[in-house]
């Protein structure tokens, strides 16, 4: 194969592969069939209390759905339904946090260790309740007069920063209305973490044992976060976890539709809202029996929970029931200390078998340089050292194909327009010569899904995100804000095609010409650390061609002299 065939199936293959990336992430996995009952539409403004949860017995002692409606909890429609209440503001070395006293919801959540996409010098927002932006943290009780998360609870007074020296604060609100039983619900927050503690402490005062049950849901718009582009998509959506389905998308057109592709009753697993780079999770105790659901609501508002029961109560008895709350970047090694599977909600694509071991090499190279751009450069040494003898044999066969090329002219003068002779003669003279025209394919078709895993390894991973490289880089998951890498891979991939045999027919001559310039515009929305992997690989290509082909060269010189 010569160098224009070769480029034309490089191209090819690349955008073979990044449609077949790009509609792999759009599926989402089939579960089995579920009751639609999980996920249902509200209509209208309802602010009626929630029913109570009648449980009955199925095999494996499941939480099943309660006779009648599912008793996943009413929800406001709309952002502006939101109740309203006094706001208590808590703050320590990781989180600025906002509580309402309305039904205790986590309304704000601000990461101080991460910085806004827009303006660098404001802190990161992932919670938030403004009137163009709904996501919040939501729980209450199900059981008659008992509370929800439209109820009104009483902050305690106190100081709620986390003291020096302190390891955690807590926060503690008192239900004001709430006639079935004395409720209170607490958050203890961490210090150096983004784990928030969510405690509900019931005392029943009644006559009569008492069965409630408790939700954790997680409310949000179906807006994408800020930054999110079409050139460089990112999944917004629910996800639920189980060991027995594992990782399930809930996207927000399933939530619409009514489908459930979750295992909705479970023993473990956990249910989260996810964004690039951020994710918020509930995360129950693995043992003890769930029912999780995803609703669509009116007001363009999207919900994920899971529903847990607290036990019965006797009367004069009480019962503690926590549930951590992960709100938080997708840290890869944290995260997976924390849950089963909760690694997964950072999202590397189908090729996340290799995405996965290129990001740990990567981490690990960071951590001896403490720079990522510089630990990309050490990241592509690597993989082309790796891919040395595959790719050594693949520049030989192309290095000898352009000794060659003068001979290569005169078949196509010799035979004209007799397309059948030639290439028979061409394929005698690769045959006498020993060279391979495929060779130079296989190296590049190897290190295409290197490059697309590599791809969403920068793209997903946090630890990325608003990280410098040198001089005007200053945010290798992002794009060059000035072209310059784009243009210098472009400008080196011209380099190669003049250090390959040039195609003999003019047409196809200034298509490998105009090839680097079409895709140095490609590679302007790419990130800059992903540019800057392919510019040095291409760097380093183009030294070891020019080295192949400067052998060759000599060894063609000293040919004639030989006895």
């Amino acid at each position: 194969m010569d160098s224009r065939r070769l480029i034309l199936f490089f191209v090819f293959s690349f955008s073979v592969f990044l449609l077949l990336d790009a509609w792999q992430r759009d599926q989402q996995p089939a579960g089995a069939p579920t009751d639609k009952g999980s996920t249902t539409k509200e209509q209208g403004n309802n602010t009626k209390q929630a029913p109570q949860a009648t449980p009955t017995p199925i095999p494996g002692e499941k939480l099943v759905a309660t006779q009648g409606p599912s008793p996943a909890p009413s929800l406001p429609t709309g952002a502006s339904a939101l109740v309203k209440g006094d706001t208590i503001k808590v703050e320590t070395d990781f989180l600025r946090a906002e509580i309402n006293a309305a039904g205790g919801d986590l309304r704000r959540l601000e990461f101080k260790q991460h910085r806004d996409v827009e303006d660098k010098n404001k802190d990161f927002v992932l919670f938030d309740s403004r009137p163009d932006h709904v996501y919040v943290a939501q729980s209450g009780l199900i059981g008659s007069g008992l509370p929800t998360h439209r109820s009104e609870f009483k902050v305690r007074p106190g100081e709620y920063r986390l003291a020096d020296g302190a390891a955690d604060l807590a926060v503690t609100l008192d239900a004001v209305d709430s006639s079935g039983a004395k409720v209170t619900k607490s958050y203890r927050f961490h210090r150096s973490s983004y784990v928030i503690d969510v405690t509900y402490d019931i005392t029943n005062p009644g006559t009569a044992a008492i069965q409630p049950f408790a939700y954790f849901q997680l409310l949000r718009d179906g807006k994408p976060p800020v930054g999110d582009s079409a050139m460089l998509p990112t999944y917004t959506g629910a996800a639920v976890y189980t060991e027995k389905d594992k990782f399930q998308k809930v996207a927000f057109s399933d939530m619409e539709k009514n489908k459930t592709p979750y295992q909705k009753n479970s023993d473990d697993g956990w249910v989260a809202m996810l964004q690039h780079y951020f994710f918020s999770a509930w995360l129950p105790k693995n043992g003890s029996p769930r029912e999780f659901f995803t609703r669509h609501l009116d007001g363009g508002l999207y919900a994920a929970g899971v529903i847990i029961p607290v036990g019965t109560i006797a009367p004069g008895q009480s019962v503690s029931l926590s549930v951590p709350l992960y709100a938080g970047p997708q840290e890869q090694d944290k995260i997976a200390k924390l849950a089963p599977g909760l690694d997964l909600t950072i999202d590397y694509g189908w090729l996340t078998v290799v995405a996965v071991p290129l990001f740990w090499v990567l981490s690990w190279f960071y951590q001896w340089v403490g720079n990522w751009g510089v630990a990309i450069i050490l990241l592509t040494v690597l993989i082309k050292l790796l891919f040395y003898p595959l790719s050594q044999a693949s520049y030989r066969s192309m290095g000898k194909m352009r000794v060659l090329a003068p001979k290569m002219q005169k078949l196509k003068e010799q035979y004209g327009n007799d397309r059948q002779r030639l290439q028979q003669a061409m394929m005698e003279m690769y045959k006498t010569e020993k060279i391979n025209p495929l060779g130079g394919c296989l190296p590049i078709v190897v290190q295409i899904p290197v490059f697309i895993a590599l791809y969403w390894a920068i793209l997903a991973s946090v630890e990325l995100r608003h990280a410098p490289f040198m001089l005007w880089i200053q945010d290798l998951s992002s794009p060059d804000p000035w072209y310059v890498l784009p243009v210098l891979m472009g400008a080196t991939m011209l380099i190669q095609t003049k250090l390959n045999p040039e195609p003999p027919d003019p047409i196809q001559a200034k298509i490998m010409k105009i090839m680097p310039v079409a895709f140095s515009v490609f590679f302007f929305f790419f990130p800059a650390g992903l540019v800057l992997y392919w510019l040095v690989n291409n760097v380093l290509s183009i030294i070891q061609q020019w080295h192949i082909n400067r052998g060759l060269e000599q060894a063609k010189a000293k040919a004639p002299h030989k006895t």
